[in-house]
This record gives C-alpha cells, structure tokens and sequence, in this order.
C-alpha cells in the first residue's frame, strides 16, 4: 500500500475513534436544534433528516424547531395579507393568525412525515404557553408573543420514550389565544428550560463572517474568515462592541448564544444546513465548521468555605441513607475542606465532590453528590471535569474512584476498571471488603494527549 494510502486510512481511522468518543459523551445529552426555513426546499434537506435520524438512534434526545418564515409569507402572500416586520419581528394581525397556524404546522407536518420514513418516532405538539409582545416602541405587534412557560415534564418523557419532539412557532395562552413566536426565540427558550448541552441554528449562510464586524482579540477567526468560536465571554464583547442600531440577523444569533450560555446551554453553533454532513461534522470532530459559543463548563464551581458545610452535609444524606455514600461528618469536612469542591448557584450548594491525594501521585475522586433537581443539567459531569482538572494541575499520574452504583456512569467518561491492589497502599489498606466497591481508574496521561477530558 503506497504512502497516501496509508496517510488516508490512518486519517479515517482517527476520525472514528473520535467519532466514539463523542458518542459516549453525547449519549442522553439533549440537543435543540432550530433548521432555518430556507433550508426544507434544500435538495439535502433529506439528508439532514437522515443525519438527525441517526443522532437520535445513539441515543442523542433530539427537539426540532423548524422555521416557518418562508412558508408562512408564501400563504400570506397567495391570500394578499401583508404582515410587515419590524426589528425582525412579524406584526401578526389577528386576520393572518388562521394561516400562519397552517403554514407552521404544515411545515412541522413534512418533517414528521420524513422522520417516520426514516423509521425515527416524532410528534407535534402543543407544550407551549404563550403570551403577546404587546407595544414596543410604540409597535404593536398584535398576535405575536413570546414563550411564557413550557411542558418541561411531559417532554422529558417523550424524549425519554426516544421520541422526536417537534415545535411548530405558534404558542397559546391559558385562554386559548393563538401567537406567532419567533422560532430562534422558541428554539432558545427550550434549551434553556429543558438544560440541553446544545443548541444549533442551522441556517442557509453557516456560521458568522468577520467581515463587517469588530471582533474581540482573543476571538478564533477560521482561514475562511468565519468566527469558528467564542467564549461567552467573549460573545458578550461582540455584543458590545456591535451595538449599533437596526436588526441585524447574525448579530441576532449571537446574542441567543451569549445568553443560551450564560443560562446553562454548554454548547451553542450556528452552522451551514446546505453542506453535507454539517451537522455530524460539528458534532463528532475537535475542529469546528461554523460559529461556535460556549461556556465556561466550570463556572459555578469553587473549593469549599466552612460555610458551605451543613449544605454539603444536607446534599450527601440521601445518599448515605440509599448506601450508596459512605457517612462524613461535619469534622471529616472541614478536616479536609480543601480537598472538596462545590457547584453553587446563589450561594446554595448544589453538589459536591472531592479529590483525595496520594504520595505515589495518584488522586481518590470522592463524595460525588448531585442535587436532584439539578441532576438532569450535567452537573455531575462538570464536577468530575473540575476535579481532574485539579489532578492534571498538581501533574497527579492517575485518578480513582470506589463506587458500588455508579460503574457504567463513570466508565462513560473514561473511567476503566481496577484492581484493588492498583490503589495506593494506604488506601488499600482501609479498602471496605464488606463494601465491596468496584475500582475505577483514570490515567490523567490519557487527557493530555487527546487534549482534554471527555466533557462538554
């Protein structure tokens, strides 16, 4: 096999074992996804279905926001209704109301139709309750509102299900008055309520040209000259220093992403839905295609002060009650307060964890405790990132974790099973065979060469 050859096989096998990778980070990650208008005449829409379709088979919960821009001005239009915008804003008059309803959801309808020849489950629905713009600037916007409040729960269980969930833009409100919303808004409101690790706009045009912008210094500018990334940070900066007057779309999208992070959302890309594979690309690769906005995954998190403790203590009991935490004491904490970590929101401590160093440089990660109603936000995942960032810091070789309930969780983030004797020797010594814990290992060497450890 001549040179090429080789260079090719050995550049494809790479981008599988990437692709894996992000499978195990990705799986039961929601993402919200938002497809342009524009984009469902496309001749690859088909294949952007398919590509979704095959998210959702590996276990990605996927929610869809079709736009229906396109469609809705091309009913209006055939029924000589004019609805002009203004600041991007539809002004919805009451008499459009009955068509933009039938164009969103005649929209929504063919991407179901396409999902279920892809054998994929989805469903439309009305989880959306609504309120109206009302005057702004002294517009008033009629029948165009804004999302008031979302069905959280029930589509948790219709993702959970491996359902497809889709939004047509229109909302309700708790009397049953119809408005049309805008499905960036809409797209951007669900990641947020619903904690998605991702939110994408694809759209017609890829990510966001430089040219015609001021961009912040440390912001990555691709060799195309499109802002591959920014941190949210960073996003913030643009914003500012772009304020001008006027609606701007792309300005528009970078303003959702900027506070999609500051919310919660980890991950939010505007990329290209009229090049193949976009999509999967953006996913499974470390190299960004489009625009990509993120947060700092560690935000919430600091050492432990002597204040936190009786949180602490109030966050691990159920699970010392449920046998699946061994029992600390005020005293154990505050003896070994800098070892510990906690993700805070408003000063409440919300979940925990600790790193317990060894002098054969190996490091216990322990007391991994998550509020319950944070649980479905990824909380976890960030507090192990913190944690072995730490370990990576103090050049620790290796890390470890005993646990009876968890395996299979920290083995999707690169744990690997142990043995007893791989513990150093003062913790072998106090291993609880009673206990029985199964031993996990992380070698920290494995993260500095691929580049960082597996959470986003």
């Amino acid at each position: 096999m001549d040179k090429q050859k080789l260079i090719k096989l050995k550049e494809q096998a790479e981008s599988i074992r990437q692709a894996f990778g992000y499978v195990d980070r990705f799986k039961n990650e929601t993402f919200v996804i938002k497809i342009d208008s524009a984009l469902i005449a496309n001749p690859l829409f088909p294949v952007l279905i398919r590509d979704l379709v095959l998210l959702r088979r590996i276990g990605i919960r996927i929610v869809l926001v079709p736009g229906s821009r396109m469609r809705i001005d091309e009913v209006l239009s055939a029924y000589k209704i004019e609805c002009p915008y203004v600041d991007g804003v539809r002004v919805s008059y009451p008499e459009a109301i009955p068509f933009i309803n039938m164009a969103a959801f005649d929209v929504s309808n063919r991407i179901m139709t396409m999902l279920a020849e892809n054998e994929a489950g989805a469903i439309i629905g009305n989880w959306v309750r609504a309120k109206g713009i009302g005057v702004r600037n002294g517009v008033d916007y009629r029948h165009s509102g804004v999302v008031e409040s979302l069905q959280t729960d029930l589509l948790r269980k219709i993702l959970d299900e491996g359902i497809i969930p889709i939004f047509p833009c229109v909302g309700w409100s708790a009397k049953g008055k119809p408005y049309n919303l805008s499905s960036n808004d809409l797209a951007f409101t669900i990641s947020v309520k619903l904690g998605a690790a991702k939110l994408f706009f694809v759209t017609e045009y890829g990510g966001i040209k430089s040219e015609g912008f001021k961009i912040p210094d440390e912001a990555y500018i691709s060799e195309f000259g499109t802002i591959s990334q920014m941190t949210m940070a960073q996003a913030g900066q643009f914003l500012d220093m772009n304020a001008e007057e006027g609606f701007d779309a792309e300005r528009d999208l970078i303003s959702y992403a900027y506070r999609a992070c500051k919310l919660g959302v980890r991950r939010v890309h505007i990329i290209d839905g009229t090049a193949e594979g976009m999509l999967l690309k953006e996913i499974f690769s470390n190299r960004g295609f489009g625009t990509m906005v993120y947060a700092n995954i560690h935000e919430n998190i600091r050492p432990m002060a002597a204040a936190d403790i009786p949180g602490v203590l109030s966050l691990m009991q159920p699970q010392v009650d449920d046998g699946a935490l061994v029992a600390r004491t005020a005293g154990d904490l505050t003896d070994r307060m800098a070892d510990y970590a906690v993700y805070v929101v408003d000063g409440t401590p919300h979940a925990c964890g600790a790193l317990h160093t060894f002098p054969d440089r190996q490091g216990e990660i322990a007391a991994i405790v998550v509020d319950e109603k944070y649980a479905s936000r990824g909380i976890g995942k960030k507090m192990i990132s913190y944690l072995i960032e730490q370990a990576t810091k103090m050049k620790l070789k290796s890390v470890f974790v005993l646990t009876t309930l968890t395996a299979d969780w920290f083995k999707q983030l690169g744990f690997v099973e142990a043995d007893v004797n791989d513990l150093p020797e003062e913790k072998r010594g106090k291993y609880n065979k009673d206990r029985n814990s199964l031993v996990l290992k992380y070698q920290i060497s494995s993260r500095r060469e691929s580049g960082g450890f597996g959470v986003e």
